[in-house]
C-alpha cells in the first residue's frame, strides 16, 4: 500500500529517470519549484502539536518565556530540520538510518517511530484536539461528551482510511493551504492584539524554563516524523528529475530551512499568543484552551465556528494519513497482517487511547518521547559521520544502548519514579534539562572511534597476481 503512494527510490551521482520513452538527466530546480518544495514540506508537519503546544507555554513561563521558546525551537525546529537532512542524504530510507544497531534493533526502533507518530500519540492527539476546539467550545460547562466525539471520528477516519487513494489525496490539497493560510492569519493577529501582559512565570518555569521547553518540542513529534515522512522530500525531488545524491541533499536542506524559517515564525507567535493570554484563560492546562479562547476573544462566535470547522477537517485527514501511513508500514514488514485488519486495529487502538484526554494524553506521552529521543538523535547526528567509522556497528550500536539506557532513567523519573540518588544525579551535567545522556554519549563515542581506529585498521587491497 505504501508504493502506491511513495514510489521506491534509488540514489546514485550517474542515475537517469525514463519518463514516456524519454530520459532525463539530473536537472536543476527553479526558484518556484524550491519554494513549493519548501511550502510542501511544511505543510507536512503543521499539525495537532505545533498548534497547542506553543501558546501553553507562552502562558505559563509568562516573563520567563524567551528561554522556553528557544528550548522549544531547539527541538520542535531545529532537530526536525537536522533530521530531515540526515533522511534525505540516506535515500528517506528508514533501513539505512538503524543498519549500524542491526536488523532486528532497527525494526524495533522503526516500529516504535511509526507508534509513536500513530496510534500511541499522535492520532489520538488529533481526536482530543478536535475535541476541545471544535465541539467542547459549544457544549454547556460540566459536560463530556468525548467517548461520543472519538466514536464518531474514528468511524469517519477508519471509512476514509480503507480506500485512501483519492479522497485523502483531494482532501489533502483542498485543506493544506486552507489550514496554512488560516493560521497565518491567527499568528498576524496575535501580533498585533494583545489581551493583557505577560503573568509571572509558573513555578517549575522559574527555574526550568529551558528544559520544558526543550521536552515540549520533543512533544509536537515533528523529529520523528521527519524520518518517516523524509521518503516523500525525496520522491518530490526526484519526481523532477533531479537524481544526483549531492543535488537531492542539497535541496533537501533548502526545503528544510524554508520549512524551518516558517516554523519560527508561526511558532514565535503561537508563544506571543499565549504569553498575552492570561486575562483570557488563567489557569489553563493544555494549548487547545489557550487557542480556543483567544481565538473567541479576537473573533467572536464566528472565529470559533470557523476554527472549529477547520480544525475538524485537518485533524480528520492528519488522522487518515497517520492510520494509512501505519498500516501500510506493518502490512509490509508482515504480510500475514492484511492491510485493512491493521488500519481497524490502528483506529481501534487510537479511539480508546484518545478517551484519556488531551492533558493526561500529553503527560502519558513524556516519558516515553524522553525515553526514546536520545536514541534516533545519536542515529541521526552519527549518520552525518559514520563513513568515518572502519566499522560502523562497534562505534554507534555501544553509544545508542548507552543513549537508551540514560533515556529510560529519564523517562522513569519524569513518570515519577526516582531511581538514580541525589549525588549521583548532582554530578550528572544538564541532568535536570533531561540532558544528561549527551556529555556520555560524546565521551563514549570519541572512545570507541579510537578503539575501532587502531582494532579494525583497514587491510590494503591485495594486488592482483598473473598467471
Amino acid at each position: 500500500m505504501l508504493k502506491s503512494f511513495f514510489p521506491v527510490v534509488h540514489l546514485g551521482d550517474t542515475t537517469t529517470t525514463k519518463t514516456e520513452g524519454k530520459s532525463f538527466m539530473a536537472e536543476k530546480l527553479t526558484i518556484k519549484e524550491i519554494l513549493l518544495l519548501g511550502l510542501t514540506n511544511f505543510a507536512l508537519y503543521v499539525g495537532a502539536g505545533n498548534i497547542i503546544f506553543p501558546p501553553i507555554l507562552g502562558l505559563q513561563a509568562g516573563t520567563n518565556v524567551l528561554p522556553a521558546a528557544i528550548g522549544f525551537l531547539i527541538t520542535g525546529t531545529g532537530m526536525v530540520v537536522i533530521f530531515a537532512i540526515a533522511m534525505a542524504r540516506l535515500g528517506g530510507s528508514m533501513d539505512n538510518l538503524c543498519t549500524p544497531i542491526g536488523k532486528r534493533a532497527g525494526f524495533i526502533m522503526t516500529a516504535i517511530c511509526f507508534l509513536c507518530i500513530g496510534p500511541l500519540f499522535a492520532i489520538p492527539r488529533t481526536a482530543t484536539v478536535t475535541y476541545e476546539l471544535s465541539l467542547k467550545p459549544f457544549l454547556p460547562a460540566d459536560t463530556n461528551f468525548l467517548t461520543i466525539l472519538t466514536l464518531v471520528y474514528f468511524a469517519v477516519a477508519l471509512l476514509f482510511a480503507l480506500y485512501p487513494a483519492k479522497i485523502l489525496d483531494t482532501v489533502g490539497k483542498i485543506l493544506s493551504p486552507i489550514k496554512i493560510g488560516a493560521l497565518i492569519f491567527l499568528c498576524i493577529t496575535a501580533l498585533i492584539l494583545t489581551p493583557s501582559e505577560a503573568p509571572a512565570p509558573q513555578a517549575t518555569y522559574e527555574t526550568g524554563a529551558f528544559a520544558i521547553g526543550f521536552v515540549n518540542g520533543y512533544l509536537t513529534l515533528d523529529a520523528l516524523a521527519s524520518l518517516a515522512f523524509a521518503i516523500i522530500i525525496v520522491n518530490a525531488i526526484t519526481s523532477r528529475h533531479v537524481t544526483q545524491t549531492r543535488a537531492i541533499t542539497k535541496y533537501a536542506i533548502i526545503s528544510g530551512c524554508i520549512a524551518g524559517c516558517g516554523f519560527i515564525f508561526i511558532y514565535a507567535c503561537l508563544f506571543r499568543l499565549g504569553n498575552t493570554a492570561d486575562a483570557l484563560a488563567h489557569g489553563a492546562t493544555n494549548g487547545a484552551e489557550v487557542l480556543s479562547a483567544y481565538v473567541n476573544y479576537a473573533f467572536g462566535s464566528f472565529g470559533s465556528i470557523f476554527l472549529a470547522i477547520l480544525i475538524l477537517f485537518a485533524c480528520l485527514v492528519t488522522a487518515i494519513g497517520l492510520i494509512c501511513a501505519c498500516a501500510s508500514y506493518f502490512s509490509q514488514v508482515w504480510p500475514a497482517l492484511k492491510y485493512r485488519t491493521l488500519a481497524v486495529f490502528f483506529a481501534v487502538m487510537s479511539c480508546a487511547i484518545a478517551n484519556f484526554g488531551l492533558t493526561t494524553l500529553i503527560q502519558i506521552s513524556v516519558p516515553a518521547l524522553i525515553t526514546v529521543y536520545p536514541v534516533f538523535i545519536v542515529l541521526t547526528m552519527t549518520s552525518f559521520i559514520r563513513d568515518y567509522f572502519i566499522k560502523q556497528s562497534f562505534v554507534i550500536a555501544p553509544t545508542c544502548v548507552l543513549a537508551l539506557i540514560f533515556g529510560l532513567n529519564d523517562g522513569l523519573e519524569a513518570a515519577g519514579f526516582n531511581i538514580l540518588p541525589q549525588v549521583v544525579k548532582d554530578h550528572l551535567l544538564w541532568y535536570d534539562d533531561d540532558l544528561s545522556w549527551v556529555l556520555p554519549c560524546c565521551m563514549l563515542l570519541v572512545v570507541l572511534v579510537i578503539i575501532d581506529r587502531v582494532l579494525h585498521k583497514k587491510q590494503p587491497a591485495t594486488p592482483a597476481t598473473t598467471a
